[in-house]
């Protein structure tokens, strides 16, 4: 892939890292393309970045038309930068591309595009620990008709973002409220497709959580109301009398890259782990009988998230006596250390920005 770079005629001020929150500060460039069903994807171009002109009929603006990933470059020790797990964001991509009938990438051409706005990008990084450069990966359609049908014309974007530490006081255990009247999404639909839409849908159920004194909504299915889903915008898992226990993957949940993950260095480690249906009611009566160690969310952003207390239907639990889980902690510090290459990557993860 040839890729055209446009060198912006004035650089911006590294700001404090101290100072950086999540998503704010936006680095020198951005990556573009454009598809049409002639050509394919042509003119991969890197320019400075700026705003996005739009025919105000794009299928995008109508239609919801739009996909979107998130991952992390990270600054090692020595200074190199390296990202975690990239094909796997690519392959996600893609699959969210084919559900919402957009053009699909080719998996060369996503890593080689990372690999070169990342470079030109790479001081960028910050230094300081717990920080990372956030990239945002997004696709859109822009038909320039009203007409509903599959996408012809679209536009593949990546920016970045410095962020700082996800816990700048440590990881402390969240209280987290059991969503029993929205869904996030249903199967058949798009839950497991990284689109706007479904983050928009869970704003509602969250605003109302959080006004009642919680960090986010544990999700139900769609169908039946009764099986776990995600907790906000995370996976989510439990041990349950020594086994790991984690919703299965029924078309409505989000495969997330750190769940997978999260599981393969378990398994690694000779723990047990259930991708099953789990019930509110199973797992109600596993806090009532003192079985239910540990619960955490896991994703980009945070890669893990302790869970210290449920509340369903006004009845409040607390697990683990409200502290962080010698398995939640140990999955924090492997992924971090693999991550920001402090521990040695033996399953080939990693992916060095040269």
């Amino acid at each position: 892939m040839q890729i055209r770079i446009e060198k912006a005629t004035q650089l911006k001020q590294k700001l404090d890292e101290a100072a950086l929150g999540f998503g704010r500060i936006f680095t020198d460039y951005m990556f573009m393309m454009d598809y049409t069903p002639e050509t394919g994807w042509q003119n991969a171009r890197i320019v400075p970045f700026g705003n996005l002109s739009l025919h105000p009929a794009s299928t995008v603006l109508h239609y919801g038309s739009e996909i979107f990933e998130g991952l992390k470059a990270y600054r090692r020790a020595d200074g190199e930068v390296q990202l975690f797990r990239p094909l796997e964001n690519v392959r996600r991509m893609n699959n969210s591309a084919e559900r919402l009938c957009l053009p699909q990438i080719p998996e060369e051409d996503g890593l080689e595009i990372l690999k070169t706005f990342v470079s030109l990008e790479k001081d960028w990084t910050p230094h300081a620990p717990g920080t990372s450069l956030y990239l945002r990966p997004f696709m859109f359609g822009n038909d320039e008709t009203l007409g509903v049908h599959a996408v012809h014309h679209a536009t593949f974007v990546l920016i970045a973002s410095p962020v700082g530490s996800y816990y700048k006081e440590g990881i402390n255990p969240v209280k987290i409220m059991i969503e029993d009247e929205d869904v996030r999404a249903v199967r058949g639909g798009t839950g497991y497709a990284k689109c706007g839409g479904n983050y928009a849908a869970s704003n509602r159920a969250g605003q109302r959580a959080e006004e009642k004194g919680y960090s986010q909504v544990l999700w139900l299915d769609g169908v039946e109301r009764k099986y776990i889903e995600e907790v906000g915008a995370m996976n989510v898992m439990f041990m349950i009398g020594g086994t790991v226990v984690t919703p299965k993957l029924t078309g409505s949940i989000l495969p997330g890259i750190t769940r997978k993950s999260c599981i393969e260095v378990l398994k690694d480690e000779g723990y047990t782990v259930e991708e099953r249906l789990l019930s509110v009611e199973e797992l109600g009566d596993a806090l009532k009988r003192g079985i239910l160690q540990e619960a955490w969310g896991c994703g980009t952003a945070a890669v893990v998230s302790p869970i210290g207390e449920l509340c369903y239907k006004g009845e409040k639990y607390v697990i683990n006596n409200g502290k962080i889980g010698k398995i939640t902690q140990h999955l924090y510090d492997t992924l971090t250390g693999i991550q920001w290459g402090r521990i040695p990557d033996t399953r080939g993860w990693t992916f060095l920005i040269k």
